[in-house]
């Protein structure tokens, strides 16, 4: 009986060890398994391994893959400020790595991941998602990460031209005319929507004319008239008569 236990443990051991991961150096071993351990979403344990290759082989070729594998843990562990900081990282100590267009890509995913729901809080995130998606686009434009970049560069402009546009209303019905028009015109420097820019004409002329500044009233109608739709040419037009004849 005895025997059949050892044979049994043995036999035990055996399969334990194989299911460890073969490398040359201690370093492809504890890479090997931090791989194993995040397919498994075991990421804690992930992380120890990433740490070890990091503080007892600083040096390896695994240490600079390993940089990243912990970047992308945080990222996946839905850590978007630290992952962004991890990426950000990365790129300033491997500017010329081979992936990174992936790493700046993960950088903006981290910001865009970042941006609320809803205007009315801090959309910091989404400026900055834009910038590093640009850079995919402008720098790495021939990588598969170039459709994803432009469709998400599109929904983070969108938001933030509804706040500066929520903003820039408010004021002018809370009648703040001259915040008002700072904001339209901030708009126009910065947005390119159609719709958008016409309505931003449109209330900046209004504006001043409340302000009773005739004489810039006239130069903004001026500068708009052709450009906004009929309804609001019509609009104008009687502005521009009371401006005229107050000066």
């Amino acid at each position: 009986m005895s025997l059949i236990r050892l044979v049994i443990l043995v036999s035990i051991f055996a399969a334990c060890s194989s299911d460890k991961p073969k490398g040359r150096t201690e370093a492809e071993v504890l890479f090997k398994e931090a791989e194993e351990l995040v397919a498994a979403e075991r990421f804690i344990l992930a992380t120890e391994k990433l740490n070890a290759i990091k503080t007892q082989h600083p040096y390896s070729f695994y240490a600079t893959p390993a940089e990243l594998m912990q970047a992308d843990i945080l990222f996946e562990q839905e850590s978007f400020v630290e992952s962004a900081a991890a990426y950000l990282l990365f790129r300033d100590f491997h500017p010329r790595h081979e992936k990174i267009a992936y790493v700046i890509f993960r950088i903006a995913e981290s910001f865009y991941k970042q941006i609320p729901d809803t205007i009315d809080r801090d959309l910091e995130p989404a400026l900055e998602a834009i910038k590093y998606y640009e850079e995919v686009v402008q720098k790495y434009g021939d990588n598969n990460y170039k459709g994803q970049a432009l469709k998400k560069i599109k929904k983070a402009k969108q938001m933030l031209r509804q706040k500066d546009l929520y903003i820039a209303d408010f004021y002018f019905k809370t009648d703040k005319y001259a915040p008002a028009r700072y904001w339209y015109l901030d708009i126009l420097e910065n947005h390119q929507d159609k719709k958008t820019r016409e309505h931003a004409m449109l209330r900046t002329i209004l504006a001043t004319y409340e302000l009773k500044e005739w004489n810039p009233c006239l130069e903004y109608i001026e500068k708009f008239y052709q450009l906004v739709d009929k309804q609001s040419q019509s609009e104008i037009k009687s502005i521009k008569d009371t401006c005229s004849k107050k000066l």
